[in-house]
């Protein structure tokens, strides 16, 4: 059976880490399209590598997307299929997609899933903390408005999932103790790759073992939500 329709948009997900990840659909799309939209074509020819696809590529990232989205449009028109890849995971969830998807529906054309891995999904299921609901929140903003989304963050009573990186965990984990209390935390690090590790304890806790162990790796960061009768932290809502 033909994996690919022309003039359809793919948006394939990828591994996060180990390429087994990849689903044999997945391989197949990006084998039967016509262009591959690549966060990074030098990562993405990896993978490519590693499944023997061919497909030429090229780069689509949050710099270089008001440019290259007409470009991808017009490939569709011109009866071609392109799949958007990221670096790893699904492409839209903190990294690029959105602007594409939003351009190819606005234009009538068709755009497909090709699910797989997502590292926040990977680790919400197996925090150990309730998962019935949730909220993603991606990465907090580094500067302006930090404080205000920190405050929104310890009243939330579902599970808070958010990404960060490895220079920025350890402030992360300090301010979410100051603004929600002495929470459980799971933090979740290279995950599927070799030097995985998934951390679960308090936020106190989970401060002094960043202290002792310097971070490497994204961080997929799931947090306890309040409770009823839980008190946030010393929040003085700036």
């Amino acid at each position: 059976m033909n994996q690919v329709v022309p003039g359809t948009l793919y948006i394939v997900a990828t591994p996060i880490g180990h390429l087994q990840d990849m689903t044999h659909r997945a391989v197949e799309v990006l084998r039967g399209v016509s262009l591959i939209a690549a966060e990074d074509t030098r990562t993405t020819r990896v993978l490519l590598d590693h499944y023997g696809i061919a497909t030429p590529s090229v780069s689509y990232h949050s710099h270089n997307e008001v440019r290259r989205v007409p470009q991808l449009i017009e490939r569709l028109k011109e009866g071609g299929s392109v799949a958007v890849v990221s670096d790893a995971g699904t492409p839209g969830i903190s990294d690029p997609a959105s602007v594409v998807v939003r351009a190819a529906l606005e234009h009538g054309f068709p755009v497909v899933p090709i699910p797989g891995a997502t590292a926040f999904v990977s680790a919400l299921v197996v925090s150990g903390l309730r998962i019935d609901r949730f909220v993603f929140e991606g990465f907090l903003p580094v500067k302006k408005g930090r404080r205000t989304r920190l405050a929104s963050v310890a009243k939330e009573v579902r599970t808070i999932v958010l990404y960060e990186s490895p220079h920025r965990i350890q402030r992360t984990v300090r301010e979410l103790l100051e603004h929600c209390g002495d929470r459980r935390v799971v933090l979740a690090r290279e995950l599927t790759k070799k030097f995985e590790e998934i951390y679960r304890g308090r936020l106190s806790d989970a401060a002094a073992h960043l202290e002792r162990k310097v971070p490497r790796g994204e961080f997929v960061v799931v947090l306890e939500g309040m409770e009823e009768g839980m008190e946030a932290g010393t929040d003085d809502g700036v």
